[in-house]
């Protein structure tokens, strides 16, 4: 049942005219590919795409690419986005990891991590997706001004992602531990998980970083 289950998936996922099939093909090719020159904004990690549809309804001039690595789950955002009419983004089904086979150098304008897994035990840092080696990709693929925006209930994740920064030439130009609370609460766009929490009376942080010297 369940290998039948992951192969129904796939095939929902390889039929959608919304999912990316073989992303590597399309290395340097994304404004071509929306057929416009407008921002390339891309979120890692997307999960049932509740944020990109919430963005989608703000910034109708903006490309949206939603990245995700499990098939069960883009296909629940899928579903959301059917439901929704929205057709104006790009869904890839691939691990961060492979981001410079996928994107050319300064492609993207800006770049969102939202709830990313925080990977609590300290021989885990690396799989976090700010850690140095995942802000190096970043880097590659941002445009020179672009932005990180970085959401996450989990305090310690938080602060890491500010030493990982600091450390490796990232300019954090802004910071809140309670962001519904802070001046970018009006323009916030929230995800599942953030409702889920909020609900809860978890506070979030956020921040927005941009790389250093830049010329």
């Amino acid at each position: 049942m369940r290998l039948r289950g992951i192969k129904n998936q796939q095939e929902k996922i390889g039929k959608h005219p919304l999912v990316i099939d073989n992303p590597t093909d399309m290395k340097g090719q994304w404004q071509q590919y929306f057929n416009n020159d407008n921002p390339l904004w891309l979120e890692i990690g997307m999960g049932f795409g509740g944020f990109i549809a919430g963005m989608m309804h703000k910034y109708a001039n903006v490309n949206f690419i939603g990245f995700e690595k499990y098939s069960k789950v883009v296909v629940r955002a899928i579903k959301r986005f059917n439901d929704e009419g929205i057709n104006n983004v790009a869904l890839v089904r691939e691990d961060a990891v492979k981001l410079l086979d996928i994107f050319e150098e300064h492609e993207i304008d800006r770049l969102f991590l939202n709830f990313s897994d925080p990977w609590p035990k300290k021989r885990y840092a690396k799989r976090r997706l700010t850690y140095h080696t995942f802000l190096e990709l970043y880097d590659k693929i941002l445009k020179p001004n672009g932005e990180i925006h970085f959401k996450t209930d989990n305090v310690a994740l938080f602060d890491f992602t500010i030493e990982e920064m600091t450390e490796h030439n990232w300019q954090v130009i802004f910071k809140t531990y309670d962001l519904h609370h802070s001046e970018q609460a009006a323009d916030n766009v929230k995800t599942e998980y953030e409702q889920k929490f909020s609900e809860k009376g978890q506070t979030i942080c956020k921040l927005i970083a941009k790389r250093n010297n830049v010329k």
